[in-house]
């Protein structure tokens, strides 16, 4: 398996590049951003992965993120895949999509999730792909890429896979922190929809997709910070913050929850505060 450098560009101190390769475990081609802040020869520098929302690809956070002066002064790699398989596949078929062209599920929305259902379970292995295969690729294609300092981090949909994949892998993550994130897909109609089409009707199935049913089954990050806008206009219906607060409050999770009045749900409110959360990352990963 090889990757394909589709661009790289100098910023702050680093070099901040895009690239792309066969996937096999989506079946198709996959694309990821890289920011690696300049280093001396044969450093190994911490990693920081950021996983985007509905919609987004490894581009929005990239050019709207506002990251690499933080990742620079705190020399932490930035890694930001993309949210969902695109085709061709590679066996020629045509990526499912979303037959009603809906935003909220199909492409770009893959929730980070390994579908068992047809016609999504060829391509759509998010999780798989997060958690296995491109770890893997950075860890071989990026020599500075210290593999055993990892942070995750994530907005909405990705915010909801940030905090799931840190869950279940809890020996891996030193560092979790969130955006905006869908902390009870059981519980609300964007979690409903993706869950319910990907993996069947077996709600029980949907439990390790769903941060709040993860806490309360004995899941545990060491730490956890979350950044809300209180003027979202998707925090009642969809994300349901408090119901993260109430879980980590149960179960005695240490973490510190935000709500910034009068922030949205928009990259205007996470480009506020994302050289915040690198600097919080940056905290862990050196220690």
């Amino acid at each position: 398996m090889t990757i394909e450098t589709l661009s790289t560009n100098r910023s702050h101190g680093g070099t901040q590049g895009v690239y792309k390769h066969k996937s096999t475990t989506t079946g198709t081609d996959m694309t990821f951003a890289v920011f690696v802040p300049d280093h001396e020869e044969g450093a190994k520098l911490p990693v920081l992965w950021y996983l985007s929302g509905l919609t987004c690809t490894h581009a929005n956070v990239m050019e709207k993120g506002e990251y690499r002066a933080a990742c620079a002064e705190h020399g932490i790699i930035f890694v930001a895949p993309d949210t969902s398989p695109r085709g061709p596949a590679s066996n020629g078929d045509v990526v499912p999509d979303d037959p009603e062209a809906a935003w909220d599920f199909g492409l770009g929305a893959g929730f980070y999730v390994d579908a068992t259902e047809e016609p999504w379970a060829a391509n759509y292995r998010m999780r798989s792909y997060v958690e296995d295969e491109l770890p893997s690729l950075v860890l071989r294609e990026f020599a500075a890429a210290d593999m055993t300092r990892q942070g995750i981090t994530g907005h909405s949909m990705g915010g909801h896979g940030a905090l799931t994949v840190a869950l279940r892998t809890p020996d891996r993550f030193k560092s979790v922190s969130a955006f905006s994130p869908i902390v009870a897909p059981l519980q609300c109609p964007w979690g409903e929809k993706a869950l319910g089409n990907y993996l069947g009707d077996d709600r029980e199935a949907w439990r390790v997709y769903d941060a709040c049913a993860l806490i309360e089954g004995g899941a545990r990050v060491p730490d956890l910070l979350v950044d809300q806008g209180a003027a979202d206009n998707f925090l009642a219906e969809q994300l349901k913050t408090e119901l993260l607060v109430e879980a980590c409050e149960r179960a005695g999770q240490k973490a510190e929850i935000r709500m910034q009045r009068g922030y949205d749900h928009s990259y205007y409110f996470i480009s506020t505060f994302l050289g915040e959360h690198v600097a919080w990352h940056a905290a862990r990963l050196k220690a």
